[in-house]
């Protein structure tokens, strides 16, 4: 009895794995997602875990970054300029999977103060990393999670 129940539990927890997976790779195809930021790691220094909410969002041809920043900025505006919070259209967007089912998106952003990089990756359990590379500032690379239940 009990082995039956072990059996069935494990097959739920499978098929919620693979809804799970599913839903990640449908997100990102659609192009209209959000990783919630949970920790900074700047390219000099210690892991930042953050405590507030901060994002990224694509939506269609558009980057909505709430990101903060820790690191050496070579050229910046009086006053540190508004860094990596900015909403900006998307250019050079390129999508693949990897043989692991690892998504890699790449894409650009350029603001009034600078142009970015960005190189995220996802994989099938919705965590993600996202590397940062501005001409102005040195790169930062941060971790966060998918978010998959957000009600549209």
């Amino acid at each position: 009895m009990l082995g039956i129940a072990l059996l069935t539990g494990g097959q739920s927890l499978l098929a919620q794995g693979e809804r799970k997976e599913e839903k990640v790779r449908e997100l990102i195809e659609s192009n209209r997602f959000t990783i919630q930021i949970d920790r900074a790691v700047p390219m000099q220094g210690r892991a930042v875990n953050l405590t507030s909410t901060y994002s990224l969002e694509l939506k269609g041809d558009s980057v909505i970054s709430y990101l903060p920043y820790f690191g050496r900025a070579y050229n910046v505006p009086y006053g540190g300029g508004e860094g990596l919070q900015f909403e900006e259209e998307v250019t050079d967007r390129d999508l693949s999977f990897n043989k692991k089912g690892i998504a890699e998106i790449k894409f650009l952003a350029r603001t009034k103060e600078d142009r970015y990089t960005f190189h995220v990756q996802i994989f099938s359990n919705g965590s993600a990393t996202v590397n940062v590379n501005p001409v102005n500032r040195q790169n930062i690379t941060y971790y966060g999670q998918l978010i998959t239940d957000r009600k549209e």
